[in-house]
């Protein structure tokens, strides 16, 4: 019998057509993890320059990079890389696997369901704002961006300072249209928050003092501890519909069970907790632009069964 883990590690996958500015997400990413070790996995690491500055060491398809990070390289068996990954003492706190430019996510993130180890937690991809409109219509390379797309949670559109106000916004409703089931990301030189792209991580982390209610990166972020017993399947209905980029929070259930509720864009999961969590009941929420509906927020919560907590942080 496979033993259960105590947790499974989260992976993002970050997909996107040619050019679109995936290598210098990861770099920001790998500047602002705030004390997280990620393990990034590229094809080949010719594809993914990697800053020379975050490279501690190189050893074989291992690179050592700053801040207790890792790269590795898994050209065609990707499922071994992850499983070399997973046995890494310590374990990474989150994996990221940058796809080639005409991969398609929706198949890796299908092949993620293999292995025992890992869970799904967002597929991103980026879109480069001056040609993504072109070649959606493209005969050869349409289909391919197109697909990739569909399988995204979050669009990001790099490169909104090189174009001009008409032609971003006319990208932004095409997308909308097109691809419903994504939140869109505006963004220039890849500088999007990090828990935005890779979640909020543990909530725990959430509540100290000056953690709540912020704006970063033009993502406004709240933290709440919350009290009463949660439906949680109807929470699962009510944060897609809210103006949210993320949410991730561990909430009770009837029956006392600790269960961890993630969205990623307008996809909710539902899931055991780790067997460690313990205290509050907390959930961080973040949506773009500079402010947060809290009213709606705040109502949804209530029609779930949950209110605010006194001790909530402010």
């Amino acid at each position: 019998m496979r033993r259960q883990p105590e947790t499974t590690l989260p992976v993002t996958i970050i997909g996107g057509y040619l050019g679109a500015g995936k290598t210098t997400l990861v770099n920001h990413l790998l500047r602002t993890t705030d004390g997280r070790r990620l393990a990034v996995l590229v094809n080949d690491f010719g594809t993914l320059p990697i800053d020379a500055d975050l490279i501690e060491a190189a050893d074989s398809n291992l690179l050592s990079l700053a801040g207790g990070c890792v790269c590795c390289s898994y050209g065609d068996d990707l499922v071994r890389a992850l499983i070399e990954i997973a046995a890494l003492a310590p374990p990474p706190d989150h994996v990221l696997i940058e796809t080639s430019g005409v991969a398609l996510p929706g198949g890796i993130a299908a092949s993620l369901s293999l292995l025992f180890d890992y869970a799904l937690d967002a597929v991103i991809v980026v879109a480069d704002a001056e040609t993504t409109l072109e070649r959606l219509s493209d005969r050869y390379m349409g289909d391919t961006l197109a697909r990739q797309c569909a399988d995204a949670d979050l669009i990001v559109v790099n490169k909104c300072d090189l174009v001009a106000e008409e032609q971003r916004n006319a990208l932004s409703e095409h997308l909308t249209a097109c691809f419903a089931n994504a939140r869109l990301i505006e963004t220039r030189r890849g500088a999007v928050a990090f828990d935005v792209i890779l979640g909020s991580g543990d909530p725990v982390r959430r509540f100290a003092p000056g953690r709540s209610k912020v704006v970063v990166d033009n993502h406004a972020s709240d933290s709440l501890l919350l009290s009463g017993t949660a439906d949680i399947g109807r929470l699962a209905d009510e944060l897609p519909r809210l103006a949210l980029v993320r949410a991730k929070g561990f909430l009770r259930d009837a029956s006392g069970q600790w269960l961890t509720v993630q969205l990623a864009g307008k996809r909710a999961s539902i899931e055991p907790a780790p067997v460690a969590v313990s205290g509050p009941q907390r959930l961080v929420v973040i949506a773009t632009g500079a402010s947060l509906d809290t009213a709606a927020l705040h109502a949804a919560l209530q029609r779930c069964g949950l209110s605010l907590d006194d001790s909530t942080v402010n």
